[in-house]
C-alpha cells in the first residue's frame, strides 16, 4: 500500500519560502550545551533546555524594545534570566518541580550574602556527613530510583541534607546548599539520563540490558559536593544581577494600571501552561520564547526521577505530573474532557470549540494520523499508543498556540524551538503543522530557521528506512494585527 503525502506536500509549498537555513544557529546554541561553561546555568545539567545566547540572539533579532516576555515551558529559566539581563520583565510557567527549584535557587544565588555563604562552605569541608546520617531524612526513593547510589554515599548525602536542615540558619543559604546536592545526584549515582529513561550502570545490579553499560567514574559524595560548592562559590564571586523572579501577583494584568517596568517583579507559576495561559490578559505579552517538549516519547518524570525524589515527590505525585505535562509519551491520556471542562469553567466554551475545530481541520496532521493508524493495525509501530500520543500532542499544542496568540500584543513575536520527528519511516513536519495552526489563529510566519545539520533517525529507524535528516527549527511567528 502506497500512502499519500499530498497534504504535507501542499503545506511544504505554503511555507517553503519561510524555511531558511540560519548559519548562526547550531546544536550547541539550541541545546543545554550552550550553557556548559556559563555561570549559574551550568550548575545543573538540564538537557532539555536551550542556551541563553540563543535567547539573546532572538531578542536582538526581533528588534523589539524591552517589555514583557513569557516562557510557557520555562524549564530552569534560561529565557527568563537571559531576557532579564537585557531589561525585560519575565514570566515563566513550569510544571516540573525540578525546573522550579533550579529557577528558585538561581534567584537566591544572585542575592545571597556571599561572605556568609563562603564561610559556611569553608566549615562544611571539615565535616564527615556520615556522622549526621538520620533515618528520618532518608532519601525518598521512587521505585525506579531504588539502589541508585552506593550505600555509603547515600548515607553521606542524607547526612548532608540533615545537617543543612538542622544547622544552617539562613534560609537562602540552606536552599542553595541543598541545591548543590540536587545538582550532583546523577554524578554520584549508578544512573545516566538517556532520553526516555534512566540508564543503569552494571555495577548497580539493576541493569537489564544484554550489553553491559559502564558510565565510567562514579564520583564520591565528598568529591562531588566539594567540587559543586567550589563551582558555585567561584561563580558567585563575580558580579551578579540582583533579580527576584517570584511575586505574589501579576500587576500588568490589571487593565486599569499603567505599566512601570522598573517596578514590576517578574514571576513564575508552577503548573501546566494549559491551565495558566487562559488566565492571562489578552494583548499583554510582547515576546514569547519557549521550547515545548518534543514529540519524541521522552518522559521527563523518568529522566529526572532522582531529582523528583530528592524534592519529595512520591509515586502518585510523579504519575500526576506525567499525565499533566504536555502529551509527549505513549502513556499520556487524552485531555479533551479536561480542556472542555476548563473552558466551560472560565466561561470561554466558544474558544474551546474554535480550537477543537482548528485541530480537526488540519489536513496534513489528519493525513499523518490516518497513515500511522494503518501502520498500527499492520503492527508496524513499536508501540500501539504512538498514534494516540501524536494526536494528543498536537491537540494540546493547538490550545497553547491559540492562547499564546490571544495574549500577544500586536507586533509581538513568538519564537519556538522544536524538532521534526519520524515514526515507522513516516515524517511528521512538526514545524509546518504548528506554523499552519498558528496561521489559523491570526499569526504570520516570519521565518522557520533551520540548523545546518538536522537530526538523524534513531538507530532502529535508520536500519529500516535509511539515514535522512529531520529539520531542527526555530519558528518565528508574529502578531501582525494592527
Amino acid at each position: 500500500m502506497i500512502c499519500s503525502s499530498s497534504e504535507r506536500d501542499i503545506l511544504f509549498k505554503k511555507f517553503a519560502s519561510k524555511i531558511v537555513h540560519n548559519p548562526y544557529l547550531d546544536r550547541t546554541l539550541v541545546s543545554f550545551q550552550g550553557n556548559k561553561y556559563a555561570a549559574f546555568s551550568s550548575w545543573f545539567k538540564y538537557r532539555e533546555g536551550f542556551s541563553e545566547r540563543l535567547v539573546t540572539y532572538i531578542i536582538e533579532n526581533s528588534q523589539l524594545q524591552p517589555g514583557i516576555l513569557l516562557d510557557p515551558f520555562s524549564g530552569v529559566g534560561s529565557s527568563l534570566f537571559a531576557a532579564a539581563t537585557l531589561g525585560w520583565q519575565t514570566i515563566g510557567i513550569e510544571l516540573l518541580p525540578v525546573g522550579c527549584f533550579a529557577t528558585q535557587a538561581r534567584i537566591i544565588a544572585q542575592q545571597i550574602n556571599f561572605k556568609l555563604f563562603q564561610s559556611i562552605i569553608y566549615e562544611l569541608k571539615k565535616i564527615n556527613f556520615i556522622d549526621y546520617y538520620d533515618q528520618s531524612y532518608a532519601f525518598n526513593h521512587l521505585k525506579i530510583t531504588q539502589g541508585a547510589f552506593p550505600e555509603v554515599d547515600e548515607k553521606k548525602l542524607v547526612g548532608y541534607i540533615y545537617y543543612c536542615n538542622k544547622f544552617i540558619v539562613d534560609k537562602d543559604i540552606r536552599t542553595l546548599l541543598l541545591y548543590a546536592a540536587f545538582c550532583i545526584l546523577e554524578d554520584i549515582s549508578y544512573t545516566r539520563k538517556d532520553g526516555q529513561y534512566l540508564r543503569w550502570d552494571y555495577r548497580s545490579g539493576r541493569s537489564k540490558s544484554k550489553k553491559q553499560f559502564n558510565k565510567g567514574n562514579i564520583l564520591t559524595f565528598e568529591f562531588a559536593i566539594n567540587q559543586k560548592l567550589k563551582q558555585i562559590e567561584l561563580d558567585l564571586n563575580g558580579d551578579a544581577i540582583q533579580l527576584d523572579l517570584f511575586g505574589d501577583n501579576i500587576p500588568f494584568l490589571s487593565k486599569d494600571k499603567s505599566v512601570n517596568f522598573q517596578n514590576i517583579q517578574p514571576i513564575i507559576y508552577q503548573g501546566s501552561c494549559l491551565e495558566n495561559l487562559p488566565n492571562l490578559q489578552s494583548n499583554s505579552i510582547d515576546l514569547i520564547i519557549t521550547s515545548p517538549p518534543y514529540l519524541n516519547r521522552y518522559d521527563y518524570t523518568r529522566t529526572y526521577a532522582l531529582e523528583l525524589a530528592f524534592l519529595g515527590c512520591h509515586e502518585e505525585k510523579v504519575k500526576h505530573l506525567r499525565q499533566t505535562m504536555l502529551s509527549c509519551t505513549v502513556e499520556n491520556h487524552d485531555k479533551h474532557n479536561y480542556l472542555e471542562s476548563l473552558y466551560c469553567t472560565i466561561e470561554r466554551y466558544s474558544d474551546f470549540l474554535k480550537v477543537h475545530s482548528t485541530f480537526e481541520k488540519q489536513a496534513a496532521l489528519q493525513e499523518v494520523l490516518e497513515i500511522l493508524e494503518i501502520y498500527r493495525k499492520q503492527g508496524k509501530l513499536n508501540n500501539k499508543n504512538i498514534v494516540r500520543m501524536i494526536h494528543n500532542y498536537f491537540y494540546e499544542m493547538c490550545f497553547v498556540i491559540y492562547e499564546s496568540a490571544r495574549i500577544l500584543k500586536p507586533g509581538g513575536i513568538i519564537a519556538m524551538i522544536n524538532d521534526n520527528v519520524r515514526y515507522a519511516g513516516e515524517e511528521i513536519p512538526v514545524d509546518l503543522i504548528l506554523s499552519d495552526i498558528a496561521h489559523s489563529f491570526g499569526l504570520t510566519t516570519r521565518h522557520i530557521w533551520t540548523l545546518g545539520r538536522g537530526k538523524g533517525n534513531s538507530s532502529q529507524q535508520m536500519g529500516n528506512h535509511g539515514r535522512s535528516e529531520l529539520r531542527k527549527c526555530v519558528y518565528i511567528w508574529e502578531n501582525s494585527c494592527c
